[in-house]
């Protein structure tokens, strides 16, 4: 194996020979390595005590700053103190309107100004105050402060005003009263049991959207309408079909018949287009033949058409 040697080129034999080198190096590195390692440790050793001192420095300026701090804070807070309680000693309880006082003397009163503010635009669109637990209400009136006031609030008989009059003069609920949803207005509407203002406006703006009610089960379409609603009015109710618009399915355009609330914009074109190619429509089993409209559409428009 050795003769093998010689056998190498001049190269091969110096790469062998740097090889080994090498490896012997590395060993002699680990080995006297260990001998070193003390030194720095020690060296470690000295940057953390330095370390460790200069933190307590620090830690003994934080300590004076926070003491400086802690005692110029005390006597601003102390100073606040005096000034709250002063502020609060300057209010004095008296008798008082609160639909009749002005902002400062709201203020007297303990309340803070935003508060009186509150209040003055509150009256100045027309509320009034009419019992001291109305007045409680007010945002920013703790239950504390007015329990302070309570006492002293004294609320004079209120006037009746233009509005009220108005709510006086709402129509009288009638017994046994039946109405026609096509041609009563809102006065007659709210003479039903259960039948408020709201629910007359949109009975009147039901009928002018689709032209009107053509059973009374649309009742139950109305915004806001639920089941109890509809039990109490629909037994007063009832329907005259002539007095129903319908639109006239040959003649009229696409943005008339999406006018409606039970057709959208692609049905009303498709229906249009439909009796372009096929010329006059005769009866509503013709819509069946549109794709676009469904079985429940053509049932709730279907009373809307004229096929004259």
């Amino acid at each position: 194996m050795w003769k093998d040697f010689f056998y190498f080129s001049k190269g091969q034999r110096l790469a062998i020979i740097v090889l080994i080198g090498l490896i012997i190096s590395i060993i002699a590195i680990d080995f006297l390595l260990p001998y070193f390692t003390p030194q720095q440790e020690k060296s470690k050793s000295n940057f953390l005590d330095e370390a460790q001192r200069f933190e307590k420095t620090l830690v003994s300026r934080d300590s004076l700053r926070k003491a400086q701090w802690d005692k110029k804070y005390d006597s601003i807070f102390q100073n606040n103190k005096k000034f709250v309680k002063k502020e609060a000693e300057k209010y004095s309880l008296f008798k008082f309107d609160p639909n009749t006082i002005d902002s400062a003397t709201f203020v007297r009163l303990g309340l803070k100004p935003f508060i009186a503010s509150n209040i003055l635009k509150f009256r100045n669109k027309g509320g009034k105050f009419r019992t001291p637990e109305s007045f409680s209400k007010v945002y920013g009136i703790y239950p504390e402060k007015f329990k302070e006031l309570e006492p002293f609030i004294t609320i004079a008989e209120i006037k009746q005003t233009a509005k009220d009059s108005v709510k006086s003069n709402t129509p009288s609920k009638i017994k046994n009263l039946i109405v026609e949803l096509n041609s009563a207005d809102t006065t007659e509407l709210m003479k039903v049991y259960g039948l408020g203002r709201g629910y007359a406006k949109a009975i009147v703006r039901f009928r002018q959207q689709t032209g009107g009610f053509v059973n009374v089960e649309q009742l139950r379409e109305l915004y806001g309408m639920n089941e109890e609603s509809y039990s109490k009015i629909s037994p007063s109710c009832k329907i005259n079909l002539e007095l129903v618009k319908k639109i006239p399915i040959n003649t009229a355009s696409v943005e008339r018949l999406n006018a409606h609330p039970y057709l959208n914009f692609y049905e009303s074109k498709a229906i249009y287009e439909f009796r372009r190619r096929k010329g006059k429509l005769k009866n509503v089993n013709e819509l069946n033949s549109i794709s676009e409209l469904k079985p429940e559409t053509i049932r709730k428009i279907q009373p809307y058409f004229n096929f004259e």
